[in-house]
């Protein structure tokens, strides 16, 4: 792992910055939330609702990772880590963290954004690196918003994707899918798919050729018809080309 995979001032100090960025939003223990096995196993009752398929999880060696997604549902990371007990610190938006289900996200540990807030990208960047450095998962969705189609995959942004892969450039990628089908009287069905260690190197490769690899990846894997389009604009003109 790089030298700048995590801030030098370690992680308490990281938070103790976080709290300040956010001050009066409750943000928990981000990567390390004591509660996030317990609320897993609870989350596991979801079975009797959804069948939940992963393939490939054994391609994901024990230790960090890091896992890029297609976006097609706000408990993508939650029906994975059901399926693997795998520990996932995911980033989510800041607002969740100030609504009904805040809680929740404290409770696993997740990792709140600003969106739109330079300094506060920086410090969910050195948060996901301190993560990695624990031996931890860290799940992005550089789709930035959940698709308002799932049959489609929007453009892919790098924003926060590429400085945590340039940060810890060691770290594995793999990428995930995640597909829902509702069938009458039956469990849900949700299939995850997750990819070998994709061949992605920030120290070599330009940005554009990493989210390539990575868009073309999740094309294969999940099935999805691209979109050269941001998910968010699709939101905002679902009639625009």
């Amino acid at each position: 792992m790089g030298p700048s995979a995590a801030p030098a001032a370690g992680y308490e100090a990281h938070l103790a910055a976080g709290r300040q960025l956010y001050a009066g939003t409750r943000i928990g223990r981000p990567g390390r939330a004591r509660s996030y096995w317990l609320v897993i196993a609870v989350m596991r009752a979801l079975r009797l609702r959804w069948r939940v398929d992963v393939e490939g999880a054994e391609n994901v060696a024990p230790g960090a990772a890091v896992l890029v997604g297609n976006h097609v549902s706000a408990l993508d990371p939650v029906v994975l880590v059901i399926g693997t007990w795998w520990r996932v610190t995911a980033f989510t938006k800041l607002e969740v963290f100030q609504g009904r289900g805040a809680a929740f996200f404290r409770l696993m540990g997740q990792i709140p954004l600003r969106r739109g807030d330079a300094t506060a990208t920086d410090w969910a960047i050195g948060m996901a690196g301190l993560a990695l450095a624990d031996g931890g998962m860290v799940g992005l969705y550089p789709e930035g918003t959940r698709s308002p189609d799932p049959t489609k995959l929007h453009r892919l942004h790098g924003r926060v994707l590429l400085p945590v892969l340039q940060g810890s450039p060691d770290v594995p990628v793999h990428a995930v899918t995640t597909r829902y089908t509702r069938r009458p009287r039956r469990r849900t069905l949700v299939q995850v798919r997750v990819s070998p260690p994709l061949p992605v190197d920030p120290r070599t490769m330009s940005g554009d050729e990493i989210v390539a690899v990575l868009r073309d990846t999740l094309l294969a894997l999940g099935g999805q018809t691209y979109v050269d389009r941001s998910a968010r604009d699709a939101k905002a003109d679902p009639g625009a080309a």
